[in-house]
């Protein structure tokens, strides 16, 4: 079975393709879900902040489903969480990782603790930030710019909320301008009938060392449930001139594994 990877785009309130996203994949160690989930409860009380404040414009958590993946020795390394982090810029995003260091670090876990008084101890909420990371067996971190996207539909995301991912690795210089010109307009005309809420493709252009290497974009689609969104594409097979668009468009990049994942959190 072909690799599984997730990689995504900036999902919510898309005004221009040139913001950028940081996209976290969690691979955990085993019995440990539970205490992610609650340092991740913690940590959102950061990140709406930082919402707030402007310096990014979208945070949000969601699980993998891995009911359907089967080969245990890929699901080892296969995602148990994935976290989104949106911003407006890429100097945006670079401010953001410069204030991880050990004084901006005091600064965040201290608005934390303050946040949580009389929720939560402070010497609980310092150790559950002292053991951020001993949780996962694998972190894999991508940048990512959003190359384009459709029009939105079925008002905004709410935990529950599902979303299919596909990586692909473009194969021709115009793999980007074949989706924006020729599968774009058919996804579009689906959305406004109803059958489908979003599309969007997302371009990698830095990852960590540990992250897979040959995914250059990602698609992601949010759809309707029991919704048929494939008129549009059965109708472009019927002529001639179709058949050779969706023959460009086939040959312009090589589809890897995808999947699904399910929004637990968001804030923006």
């Amino acid at each position: 079975m072909k690799k599984i990877i997730f990689i995504v785009s900036i999902l919510f309130s898309i005004t221009s393709y040139s913001q950028v996203a940081s996209g976290s994949f969690i691979v955990l160690n085993e019995g440990a879900e539970q205490d992610y989930l609650n340092i991740e409860e913690l940590w959102q009380v950061y990140h709406q902040k930082s919402v707030n404040d402007g310096h990014k414009n979208h945070w949000s958590i969601w699980k993998v489903d891995v009911s359907n993946y089967d080969d245990k020795t890929e699901k080892d390394r296969f995602p148990d969480y994935f976290i989104l982090e949106g911003y407006d810029n890429l100097d945006d995003l670079n401010a953001e990782y410069a204030r991880y260091t050990p004084e901006g670090w005091k600064v965040i876990s201290g608005y934390i603790k303050k946040s949580m008084k009389g929720k939560m101890s402070s010497r609980a909420v310092t150790r559950y930030l002292n053991s951020v990371g001993s949780e996962s067996n694998e972190r894999r971190n991508y940048h990512l710019v959003g190359v384009d996207a459709s029009i939105w539909a079925g008002g905004d995301l709410k935990p529950g909320d599902k979303m299919n991912i596909l990586g692909t690795i473009a194969k021709s210089d115009d793999f980007e301008q074949y989706e924006s010109e020729v599968y774009k307009p058919l996804i579009e005309k689906e959305i406004l009938k109803g059958n489908h809420r979003y599309w969007a493709l997302s371009r990698i252009y830095e990852r960590t060392e540990n992250a897979y290497e040959d995914i250059t974009h990602m698609f992601f689609n949010i759809g309707v449930e029991g919704a048929d969104n494939t008129e549009g594409w059965q109708k472009m097979q019927s002529s001639f001139k179709g058949q050779k668009l969706i023959e460009g468009l086939q040959a312009a990049s090589e589809h890897q594994s995808g999947g699904q994942l399910e929004l637990i959190s968001i804030h923006n």
